[in-house]
């Protein structure tokens, strides 16, 4: 059995794992939020609001960084992927609850 050894410079982005903290912290942020609102029969408080706000603000921070980082050369981008998915999906979430708040369900 040969094995097989790859030597690289290749270093994981610090960028992309900030992006991957930001999209992690975001999106439970959100998934708390939305579970703190059903809990209480759909009564939102204004800190669920400002809650909400801060995973916008920092979701398409970690969106923006993700994506900054995939344009990097010799870099891994596991962390700059999962960071981009995270976000992308806290601004989904985000979108649907504007969309059904604005429009109903």
């Amino acid at each position: 059995m040969r094995r097989k050894f790859i030597f690289t410079d290749k270093k994981e982005s610090k960028k992309g794992m900030f992006s991957a903290a930001l999209g992690a912290m975001s999106f439970v942020s959100l998934i708390l939020t939305v579970y703190f609102t059903w809990q209480n029969q759909g009564t939102a408080y204004v800190r669920y609001g400002v809650v909400a706000l801060l995973c916008l603000i920092f979701s398409i921070a970690g969106l923006v960084s993700g994506i900054m980082v995939r344009t990097e050369e010799d870099k891994f981008y596991l962390f700059a992927w999962i960071g981009i998915v995270l976000n992308a999906l806290t601004l989904a979430g985000i979108g649907f609850i504007v969309y059904a708040g604005v429009y109903g369900l």
